[in-house]
């Protein structure tokens, strides 16, 4: 599914250049879920930036489901991002003007779907998370696990073939964590490729294999 050779990402920051990934080479099977560990600075976030299309990298190879990814123009690499990715983010990203059901739906109006139809569909997604009855509430009157169920349901909306996961659970209690990677471990059962970035041990733990990353390079890699 995902098939990345030789990546190197640098940052220039007025005269200085940071070389953030340093050669990294990996392989994530379709139907697989994996977790991205390292310390802050490490370069976990930059190379899941890349794999969701959101940046560029300087040199190397990057292959989604078949496709060759660099220096893509915007166009191209949103329908991409919309019609194959799927992207949970520790922050929800949820929109606060937008009731439940709209956040839901929004991904199904960049496809052009009609709102009658994108709403039926977004309301079938919250029923499925358990969350049909807050479907017209505004975020800010949310807790954080139906927050972030609401950010699943958006990100399953378009029937991604990957789903990406930037600190899912940092944001959420020890009990709702645990909930959030019981629903993550329903996706991938699915047949969806799940890539989790983490610092934390008991999320890594369920995934099938663990990727360390240290100062831009993978220093390990654990099977579970």
């Amino acid at each position: 599914m995902i098939h990345i050779r030789d990546i190197h990402k640098s940052y220039i920051t007025g005269e200085n250049r940071l070389h953030v990934l340093k050669g990294i080479d990996l392989d994530i099977a379709e139907g697989e879920m994996i977790s991205i560990m390292g310390a802050s600075g490490s370069g976990k976030s930059t190379l899941l930036n890349i794999l969701g299309i959101l940046d560029n990298y300087d040199k190397g190879e990057y292959s989604l489901n078949g496709s060759k990814i660099f220096n893509l123009n915007e166009k191209k690499a949103a329908r991409l991002r919309n019609q194959m990715l799927g992207f949970v983010f520790q922050s929800f990203n949820l929109i606060s003007f937008k009731n439940a059901m709209e956040n839901v739906a929004l991904p199904l109006y960049y496809q052009k779907i009609g709102r009658k139809k994108r709403n039926l569909i977004a309301m079938e997604y919250l029923d499925r998370l358990g969350l049909k009855d807050w479907a017209f509430h505004l975020p800010s009157e949310l807790s954080g696990g139906q927050k972030q169920r609401i950010a699943i349901a958006r990100a399953l909306i378009t029937k991604p073939k990957v789903i990406l996961a930037d600190e899912p659970t940092g944001a959420l209690d020890s009990v709702t964590s645990m909930e959030m990677m019981d629903l993550f471990e329903e996706i991938n059962n699915s047949g969806i490729t799940v890539v989790i970035v983490t610092h934390e041990h008991d999320i890594s733990a369920r995934t099938h294999r663990i990727i360390h990353i240290t100062d831009g390079m993978i220093t390990d890699i654990i099977k579970n």
